[in-house]
């Protein structure tokens, strides 16, 4: 029985039933064989559950009836020194269910809360998630593989803590195409289906994911203890934090505001990378903020096909608080949640403290604009900054909104228009009279830089992505596989959003937005 002790969770689970044995709940005499010829090796090193005590609970997954391997990625688990070979089989879709625990592994949920939608809900939690272990990657790298979908935990309320195979290959597909985008972000290393049938909107086969994360710690992670007054726990996880991702901040003066000050440019630069790729969260939650600055959870989230800062996907958002172009203030919100959670370790005065993050937050919008028009201004070819550029690039979203063009098309389009073809980029707008005066100006702004055309335009096309995952493509892909079993499409769009800055002849369907139609375009977080 799992209950709150003194802010921290405590548990009565014997932890020596943790490091269960890979032939215990053994069904098959394959798997046997193959565990006693050449057992597969992770390489674990648990620091969260070594070092954390009473921040989560041990837990352990539940069994499946009939677990089957979907897709497997083969480069992340040779980056995680796993050998494929060996779980690209049963063996492996035991593992990555939740059936069989690789030796070493220490299965727990983390404790969390979270502010939803503006609302502060105190104990959230690891629902339907349970972080197997950390495994350190070739290059020394600290990564959490974690089983999503894979049963209840003492944090499900009343969920089943299970997934569906639709928002599992949703996550995989997302997640690894903005990896290939440069999008910080977790990965996904395996979906496997459990045989059985899980009931949302309708059923559909149950699967698990294995996500691999740099770490899964929250803004949400440091509001648990602090809302319950825990100063000492809120430290002990700074300290930690500060260690795992930002060591570079331990010597300073105040480690801890320059520890706040890293995890908010972390965060600025993800965004920014959100809005110069059209990508919705669609969940923007404080549980939902990674202090790593990795994208997390791929709910409700899309990618917008015309260009319109109002646009939201996500069934659940009514009010539009997660909207394309609230993105980025919505994280200095969640980013004051952080700062709440952080003015006792800042200074001994509280309202020294707290002057003193206000005044960080007080320079994060400057820090934003600075980083993204960085980012927009190689979309459009531009090496050198002047006065002016900021607005060449708001001039260009502004006719955009207004024409309707696609976001991906219209920047994909501009590398051609600069070697004297703007066909491409004209398709896109309803009224061209609005482009041909931005593009006047943009060509004569080009002018006064020495790069060659050809060379810039090489430049643009690998900022600048020509395949993404569209959403009605998307969707079409995940029927495919629930209806009928079949991953054909599925593997299609993941191996051109692998490599979304190549264009390959013949797959120009894969490029195009989605035909229009009555019906708004909706997401769901797949609980």
């Amino acid at each position: 029985m799992t209950h709150i002790e003194g802010g921290g969770l405590s548990t009565k689970t014997d932890k020596s039933q943790l490091n269960i044995n890979f032939k215990k709940n053994m069904k098959y005499t394959n798997l046997d064989k193959m565990l006693e010829t050449e057992p597969p090796q992770f390489n674990f090193d648990n620091s969260f559950a070594r070092d954390l005590e009473g921040f989560f609970v041990p837990c352990e997954a539940s069994k499946v009836p009939s677990p089957s391997m979907v897709i497997f990625n083969e480069p992340l688990a040779e980056e995680l020194q796993l050998s494929a070979s060996r779980l690209q089989t049963p063996l492996g879709a035991e593992i990555f269910s939740g059936n069989l625990l690789p030796n070493g592994a220490t299965p727990l949920a983390q404790a969390y809360a979270g502010h939803q939608f503006g609302n502060f809900s105190p104990q959230l939690g690891d629902g339907r998630a349970l972080l197997l272990g950390e495994i350190i990657d070739t290059q020394g790298r600290r990564q959490d593989l974690q089983l999503k979908g894979s049963g209840r935990t003492p944090f499900s309320r009343s969920g089943d803590g299970k997934a569906g195979l639709g928002p599992v290959l949703r996550e995989y597909l997302i997640s690894e195409a903005m990896h290939a985008l440069g999008v910080p972000t977790t990965r996904s290393l395996a979906a496997v289906t459990t045989g059985e049938t899980i009931f949302r909107e309708t059923g559909m086969p149950g699967a698990v994911l294995t996500r691999i994360s740099a770490s899964h710690l929250r803004v949400g992670t440091f509001e648990f203890f602090a809302a319950r007054g825990k100063t000492d726990m809120v430290r002990r996880l700074a300290d930690y934090a500060i260690s795992r991702h930002y060591p570079e901040t331990l010597d300073t003066e105040n480690p801890y505001l320059e520890f706040f000050r890293a995890v908010s440019r972390a965060q600025i630069k993800l965004i920014s990378h959100w809005m110069r790729i059209g990508f919705i969260h669609g969940v923007m939650n404080t549980d939902n903020t990674a202090i790593s600055g990795q994208t997390i959870d791929y709910g409700p989230c899309a990618f917008i096909d015309e260009y319109n800062p109002e646009t939201v996907f996500s069934s659940i958002d009514l009010q539009g608080r997660y909207a394309f172009g609230n993105q980025s203030s919505i994280l200095m919100w969640n980013l004051m949640r952080l700062a709440d959670t952080l003015v006792p370790l800042i200074h001994v005065d509280k309202d020294r403290s707290i002057g003193i993050l206000t005044d960080e937050i007080r320079n994060f919008r400057s820090e934003y604009d600075e980083i993204f028009f960085e980012q927009m201004r190689a979309k459009i070819g531009l090496n050198n900054e002047e006065d002016g550029d900021d607005d060449l690039v708001q001039d260009l979203l502004t006719a955009m909104q207004t024409d309707e063009a696609d976001f991906t098309l219209t920047f994909r389009g501009l590398s051609d228009a600069t070697l004297g073809d703007n066909s491409g980029v004209l398709q896109q707008f309803q009224n061209t009279a609005s482009y041909e005066a931005w593009e006047t100006k943009w060509l004569s702004r080009l002018e006064r830089e020495p790069t060659p055309p050809s060379k810039r335009a090489a430049a643009m096309n690998k900022v600048n992505p020509i395949y993404i995952p569209r959403n009605h493509k998307v969707e079409e892909a995940l029927s495919e596989a629930i209806e009928h079993g079949s991953l054909t499409l599925f593997e299609k769009i993941l191996s051109l959003v692998s490599a979304p800055f190549e264009e390959i002849p013949g797959e120009e369907i894969y490029t195009k937005p989605a035909p229009e139609t009555s019906l708004p375009y909706k997401t769901f977080c797949g609980t």
